[in-house]
């Protein structure tokens, strides 16, 4: 199985990244949306507070690389691609289950990612305090420590059809590293 994994802060553009591999036949998992199902499957609006407050009290009770241990069953396909990694524990976790993984680090700066989760409008984005807020509690779950073991970078400063074209690329280059 060939894993890839995607590491980046809020408004980075994983979510683009996910589209580009689903537009090329990539299986995709977001993390995310295993912690926006347990928010609501505890009757919680979803809301930048209530997923944050739901995904650190699983951290704290079950350990750091839970959501990566939720994410496992589902890992089913040949090729896949997990967005949304938050620590080390849980690019340990997937190390630990697929030899044949590939961390992929999606930068783009705060400025330029609080006006992207503005212009998204979903409602766990928030207010420009409640994105400082986020940023410090996904670096406190050790999101920067998943960043440095990243096995590659893609920067993501420019337009949207830059960073398609640049995601493409950077996915067909790791694919055929497995060829």
């Amino acid at each position: 199985m060939k894993l890839i994994v995607t590491v980046g802060m809020p408004g980075s553009g994983k979510d683009e990244l996910v589209a580009v591999a689903r537009s090329m036949g990539l299986a995709t998992l977001k993390m995310g949306d295993l912690v926006r199902d347990a928010t609501r499957r505890r009757n919680l609006p979803v809301t930048n507070a209530n997923v944050g407050r739901v995904a650190s009290e699983e951290r704290d009770k079950h350990g750091p690389g839970i959501w990566a241990q939720r994410a496992l069953p589902k890992l089913t396909e040949t090729r896949m691609l997990v967005d949304g990694c938050r620590s080390d524990s849980e690019v340990s976790v997937f190390r630990h289950n697929f030899g044949d993984l590939f961390v992929l680090g999606i930068f783009a700066s705060p400025e330029t990612r609080h006006s992207r989760l503005q212009n998204r409008g979903r409602n766990d984005d928030g207010n420009l305090q409640e994105f400082y807020d986020r940023d410090r509690r996904e670096l406190k779950w050790g999101i920067g420590n998943a960043f440095a073991l990243a096995d590659g970078m893609l920067v993501n400063e420019g337009t949207l059809d830059e960073f398609r074209r640049d995601a493409r690329a950077i996915l067909e280059r790791i694919l055929k590293r497995e060829e």
